[in-house]
C-alpha cells in the first residue's frame, strides 16, 4: 500500500539538463530556462545539415516561443521527413519527454544515439529518462558513456550516484559522490544527493548534516530543502518540516517540482493532525502536471466538497493501492448516509476487493475499475459499469476525505465498516482448530516492494526473534509473496514453525483473508492490504507504524481509521529492536 506519497521520498532526483546545469529530475517536461534553450538550440544548429533546416528554423522557433505544442509538431515532421537525421530523433525525444511521453521519447532517444553514436549529449539525456522511468542500470551505463568524455559534469556525477543508490548500491554511490565533494567541495548538489543516499540507508540524522551543507551553499537549491524537510518529519521535527518544504515551494523552478513539494506539505500537515489543511493539498496528488499522476478516464461532473449529495447518484473511485482503498473506505458508511435513501453509490474498486465491498455495502453497486499504463502515465477506467452515464456526480475516493474527515472527531468510534464472509469465517475457525495449539496471531512483515528507499520502513526479519519466540502463540503466516526463506530461518534457529494455512492464496484471495483475519486471535504486523483489511473488518490488530507516517493523523499510539487497533512505534527511526521487544512484553501478557 502507499501510505507514504512519493512526495515524502528523497528526491531521486537531480539530472543534468541540456545545458548541463543540474536540475530536478523531469526538468525536461517543463518549459526550458533561457541557457538551455540556447544550448539546446545551439546542438541542433551544429548537427543539422542544409537541407533541413527549414525544420530547424520551426524547431527554434518553438523552443524560443516556449510552445511545446508547436515544437512536438515540429520535431514530429522534421523526424518523419528526415528518419536518418540523428538531430531530428533527438529533438522529437526532448518534445516527448516535455509532453509526457515518455516511452515515446525513450524510443526517439535511442533512434538518436544510434545515429548520433559520437554525441554524449544524447547518452546522458538519455540516461535522464532511463533513471525517471526506473531503467537504473541503463541509466547508470549512459551516465558512465557521458562522464567518459565529460569527466567534471556535476549533474551526470549526481546522476550516476542517483542509480546507483536506487539499485541498492550505497557504498559505490557514497565513493563517488565523496570523491566528487573533495574535487567541487562548494558544489551544493553533490552534497544534496549524498544526504539522499544516507537518508535511503536510513542515516537520517546524519543525512541532516549533508543537507544543511547543501542549504548553506545553495540557499535556492529546491530540492536540498525539500529532502532535509522529509529527513525532519521521519525524525519528528514537524515545525522544520513545514518550514524547508514551504520554502522548497517557493524556490521550485516547474509546476511538476512544486506540486511533488505541494503533497509533501499535505503529509507533513496530516501528520501533525492539521486534516483540513492536509486534505485540501493532498489534491494535488491528482494534477496533470504531477509526476506519476493517476489520470481518471471518468466523463461527468466532478464532485467538489459543497457538491449536495442528498438524492444524487455518485460514482466513487478507488485510488493508490489496495491498503489505501481499504483505508479510505472507512468514510464510505458516511457518504451513503449523506447520499439517502433517494441516492445510490456507485463504487469502483480494485478487482479483488469487488466481493469484500458488495457485501460491506449492499445498497451500493460495487464494479472492478481498470488500471493501465500508457506512454509512461497511469490512467484508471470504470468499464464494467453499465450505468455510469447515469451518475450525477464522480469522485476519487480519497478526494471525499475534504468532506467527511475534516477533523479527528469525525471519525467513528466503531472500528469495523468491512463485512467478512461469514461461511468462509466458519471454514477458518475449523482450520484453526486442527491447527498447533496455542494463541492464533497472524504475522506480517515486508511490503513486496522492496526497493532501495522502502526497504528502510521494515525491520529486518531477524530483529523479529524476540516476538517469535513468544511462549504459548502459534503464529500464522499471512504473508504474501515469496517468504519461504524467512520461514526456513525461524524454524532452524529459533524453533518457530510459522504455520502457513491451507489453500489460500495471500495476495489475491483478499475475500477469503478478511475472513481468516477475522478469526484469528490477533494480527500482527506492517501496514499494508492485509493488515488494513484485518482492522476494517474490526478484528484485533497491531500495527508496526514507523516516525512521520501520516495516517496516524499526529496520534503516537492509535490510528484514528482503526481505533481497536493498537499501534507500536519505535523511539526513533530504524531502532527496530526497542519496539520488538515492546511487542514481545506486550504478545506474552496479553
Amino acid at each position: 500500500m502507499s501510505h507514504r506519497p512519493p512526495a515524502k521520498s528523497p528526491r531521486p532526483a537531480i539530472a543534468a539538463s541540456p545545458s548541463g546545469r543540474a536540475g530536478s529530475l523531469g526538468e525536461a517536461s517543463q518549459p526550458a530556462p533561457p541557457q538551455a534553450r540556447s544550448s539546446l538550440e545551439d546542438a541542433i544548429a551544429r548537427l543539422t545539415p542544409p537541407p533541413a533546416k527549414p525544420w530547424l528554423r520551426r524547431v527554434i522557433g518553438a523552443l524560443r516561443a516556449q510552445d511545446e505544442t508547436a515544437l512536438a509538431l515540429a520535431a514530429r515532421s522534421l523526424a518523419q521527413a528526415r528518419p536518418d537525421l540523428g538531430v531530428a530523433w533527438y529533438v522529437l525525444a526532448v518534445a516527448n519527454e516535455r509532453a509526457g511521453d515518455f516511452a515515446g521519447s525513450l524510443e526517439a532517444y535511442r533512434r538518436a544515439l544510434t545515429l548520433l553514436p559520437e554525441e554524449a549529449e544524447v547518452a546522458n539525456d538519455l540516461g535522464r529518462l532511463a533513471l525517471r522511468m526506473g531503467m537504473r542500470d541503463v541509466a547508470e551505463q549512459l551516465f558512465r558513456r557521458y562522464l567518459d568524455s565529460h569527466p567534471a559534469s556535476i549533474g551526470t556525477i549526481s546522476n550516476l550516484a542517483c542509480a546507483l543508490r536506487d539499485q541498492g548500491r550505497c557504498a559505490d554511490a557514497i565513493d563517488i559522490l565523496k570523491a566528487a565533494i573533495r574535487a567541487h567541495p562548494a558544489e551544493p548538489l553533490l552534497w544534496n544527493t549524498l544526504g539522499t543516499v544516507l537518508v535511503t540507508r536510513g542515516e537520517l540524522a546524519a543525512s541532516l548534516t549533508f543537507f544543511d551543507e547543501a542549504v548553506r551553499l545553495g540557499p535556492t537549491l529546491a530540492d536540498a530543502c525539500y529532502n532535509r524537510g522529509n529527513a525532519r518529519l521521519e525524525l519528528g521535527d514537524g515545525d522544520g518540516a513545514l518550514a524547508d518544504c514551504e520554502r522548497a515551494m517557493a524556490l521550485a523552478g516547474g509546476e511538476g517540482d512544486r506540486l511533488e513539494m505541494q503533497l509533501a506539505r499535505a503529509t507533513i500537515n496530516l501528520a501533525r493532525g492539521r486534516l483540513e489543511a492536509g486534505w485540501a493539498d493532498y489534491e494535488a496528488r491528482l494534477a496533470p502536471l504531477r509526476r506519476n499522476a493517476t489520470s481518471f478516464q471518468v466523463e461527468g461532473p466532478r464532485w467538489a466538497p459543497g457538491s449536495a449529495l442528498a438524492g444524487k447518484t455518485l460514482l466513487v473511485v478507488g485510488e493508490q493501492g489496495l491498503g489505501d482503498e481499504v483505508l479510505f473506505a472507512n468514510l464510505l458508511p458516511d457518504v451513503l448516509t449523506a447520499l439517502g435513501p433517494r441516492g445510490k453509490l456507485l463504487l469502483a474498486v480494485e478487482p479483488r476487493l469487488v466481493a469484500l465491498f458488495q457485501r460491506s455495502f449492499p445498497s451500493a453497486d460495487v464494479v472492478p475499475h481498470v488500471t493501465f499504463r500508457q506512454n509512461g502515465r497511469n490512467f484508471r477506467a470504470v468499464p464494467a459499469a453499465a450505468d455510469l452515464a447515469q451518475a450525477d456526480l464522480w469522485t476519487p475516493l480519497a478526494s471525499l476525505l475534504r468532506r467527511f474527515r475534516r477533523r479527528l472527531g469525525d471519525f467513528p468510534t466503531a472500528g469495523a465498516f468491512l463485512t467478512p464472509d461469514p461461511r468462509r469465517m466458519a471454514d477458518w475457525r475449523g482450520a484453526l482448530a486442527r491447527a498447533p495449539a496455542g494463541r492464533k496471531v497472524g504475522l506480517l512483515w515486508k511490503s513486496m516492494k522492496l526497493e532501495a528507499d522502502r526497504a528502510r520502513y521494515y525491520a529486518p526479519f531477524e530483529l523479529w526473534a524476540p516476538v517469535l519466540r513468544t511462549p504459548g502463540v502459534t503464529f500464522v503466516n499471512l504473508q504474501y509473496g515469496d517468504c519461504a526463506a524467512e520461514l526456513a530461518w525461524a524454524a532452524r534457529e529459533l524453533g518457530a514453525h510459522v504455520w502457513t494455512p491451507p489453500g489460500i492464496d495471500l495476495r489475491n484471495d483478499l475475500d477469503d483473508i478478511a475472513a481468516l483475519a477475522t478469526c484469528l486471535d490477533l494480527t500482527l504486523g506492517i501496514a499494508n492490504a492485509t493488515s488494513n483489511i484485518a482492522a476494517a473488518c474490526g478484528a484485533a490488530t497491531w500495527i508496526i507504524s514507523v516516525p512521520g507516517a501520516w495516517t496516524r493523523l499526529g496520534e503516537a499510539d492509535r490510528m484514528a481509521w482503526y481505533p481497536q487497533a493498537r499501534i507500536f512505534l519505535p523511539p526513533g527511526f530504524g531502532r527496530w529492536e526497542a519496539a520488538m521487544s515492546e511487542i514481545a512484553a506486550a504478545l506474552a501478557a496479553s
